[in-house]
């Protein structure tokens, strides 16, 4: 292993909080691999390069020896984190919980040597767990320190109401910590509050206290809000070459130097020039280019990542159309070679509910042969071979025969 010091200086970089970096100093300095705990709730089944920013962190953490601790939380996935929430989240059932948490660690592989990380499910501990047994946790903690966390706060103000289950939620992670003896725990910035509380119940429980390191919330497709499934402006780290740098395309030119930054791991010298480049006027188009070629790069591989910019040029510069498109069979749909657009539009699996396609529709987003439907009640007639357009990046070639 490198120096204690040495080793400080890699992991902290583009570290937003550290509690504490003198903790983690003399830890490093014992010589011996930490346990470093990362959990992630399977609310969703895909991982998007949101999540992969704390992964690749946890990357570094592997190559200099230490003991990465994946924590699948299908236990906690069933409550819900509150976090940045402003409102209680739906619970989500054992069934979707079970289905989504089975995707988790092929898609961590893509970043983790899996084989070397211990990958456990926080219902390990807590099924075997008696009713008091569970209770108990709560008492090492005040009703009264729990309202001092933001998210809480804004909704008690705003008489928001706020479950009992969602107090209890930062209580049950802090536990996760004491189950796998958890030498520092990391992940994004709205999670600090769920960290520090972590290291009041080791302490409770008689153990030396994690450290905890954050690191920012990379924004979504959108520009606005950070990365999220449920909002839609995430690029799954399994999405189709074209798809990801499509949507890497697709974000505002102010949040490139974040991704570049986060994603590429790009030095300070790095960014230094990258900054300069943009502020002298350098053209976004061919930036953003580069960032998303790097990107399908690193999770699929160079030939891909080149074949998805060059089809993207075709398809966007060129106005012409993908060179492969899905099929989509009409037989059965059509009367007297019409179809009603909203059905259309559903049946080609752009939408899942008629008042989603609406929507498309009257955004404007909806277009056959490279003509914009303008009405959501039409009719269309559809040939065999016509294409329909939905956004940008959505073709289907339709089969009318």
């Amino acid at each position: 292993m490198m120096s204690p010091q040495a080793q400080l200086e890699i992991l902290q970089r583009n570290c937003v909080d550290f509690h504490l970096r003198e903790e983690l100093l003399e830890k490093l300095k014992e010589g011996r691999p930490l346990r470093i705990k990362y959990g992630a709730d399977p609310s969703a089944p895909d991982l998007h390069l949101g999540h992969g920013v704390p992964l690749w962190k946890l990357r570094e953490f592997q190559e200099l020896g230490h003991q990465i601790v994946f924590i699948i939380g299908d236990f906690t996935g069933m409550i819900g984190d509150p976090s940045g929430k402003s409102k209680t989240r739906p619970m989500l059932t054992r069934q979707q919980v079970d289905a989504n948490a089975q995707t988790y660690a092929k898609q961590v592989g893509k970043i983790l040597d899996v084989d070397k990380c211990e990958i456990r499910y926080n219902s390990e501990w807590f099924s075997k767990m008696g009713t008091a047994e569970f209770l108990a946790i709560s008492s090492n903690y005040t009703l009264a320190r729990m309202l001092e966390r933001d998210d809480f706060a804004l909704r008690m103000r705003d008489e928001v109401a706020i479950s009992m289950l969602e107090l209890m939620y930062p209580l049950v992670q802090a536990y996760d910590s004491v189950a796998v003896e958890a030498d520092l725990e990391m992940g994004g910035t709205d999670q600090l509050f769920n960290f520090l509380v972590g290291r009041d119940i080791m302490r409770a429980y008689g153990m030396a206290p994690q450290c905890v390191m954050t690191w920012p919330l990379l924004v979504g497709t959108d520009g606005k809000n950070k990365m999220s499934k449920s909002l839609g402006n995430y690029v799954g780290i399994t999405d189709e070459p074209n798809d990801m740098f499509g949507k890497v395309m697709s974000i505002p030119d102010d949040a490139m130097e974040q991704y570049f930054r986060l994603l590429l791991h790009k030095t300070d010298a790095e960014m230094k020039q990258i900054h300069q480049a943009i502020a002298e006027g350098a053209n976004p188009r061919r930036l953003k280019a580069e960032l998303g070629r790097a990107i399908v790069g690193i999770y699929h591989d160079e030939v891909s990542a080149q074949a998805a910019s060059d089809e993207f040029d075709r398809v966007f510069a060129d106005r012409q159309l993908p060179s492969d498109m899905p099929e989509v069979n009409l037989s059965g749909e059509l009367e007297d070679g019409k179809l009603w657009v909203v059905r259309l539009v559903v049946a080609a699996g752009f939408a899942q509910t008629n008042g989603e396609a609406r929507r498309l529709v009257r955004q404007g987003g909806v277009k056959l042969n490279g003509e914009v439907v303008k009405d959501e009640a039409d009719q269309l007639v559809v040939g065999d071979g016509d294409v329909l357009q939905v956004g940008k990046r959505r073709f289907a070639k339709l089969v009318a025969e």
